[in-house]
């Protein structure tokens, strides 16, 4: 198989996985955001987290974040659909920045 034909299939690949990942997907945080509002006092281990829980920064500086693409989504208006744009666009924009550093690092010597 040709590098090209193998790499197009790569990406073709990682975007269906994704894509399907997006419906079978817990709506639930994962590990790290949960530990995030646990450590923050915004979620108990025996409890539920509260509907209004948000990760914001405080006089007494807490961790704070702001996502361009927060939980995977291009806003809860577009739905699963946002979600698959957003993960497409992720794939593409992390294969070009590895394509571009791949090319960097393998110039010739001259």
């Amino acid at each position: 198989m040709e590098t090209k034909t193998f790499v197009a299939a790569g990406v073709v690949l990682a975007i269906l996985i994704g894509v399907a990942a997006v419906f079978l997907a817990s709506p639930d945080p994962d590990g790290l955001e949960s530990t995030a509002l646990i450590v923050q006092g915004d979620k108990t281990l025996t409890g539920d987290t509260p509907p209004d829980a948000e990760v914001n920064e405080d006089a007494a500086g807490r961790f704070s974040y702001e996502s361009p693409l927060p939980d995977y989504t291009m806003g809860e208006e577009m739905g699963k659909t946002g979600e698959i744009v957003a993960l497409v666009a992720g794939v593409l924009v992390t294969f070009l920045a590895i394509l571009a550093i791949s090319r960097l690092v393998a110039r010739p010597v001259k």
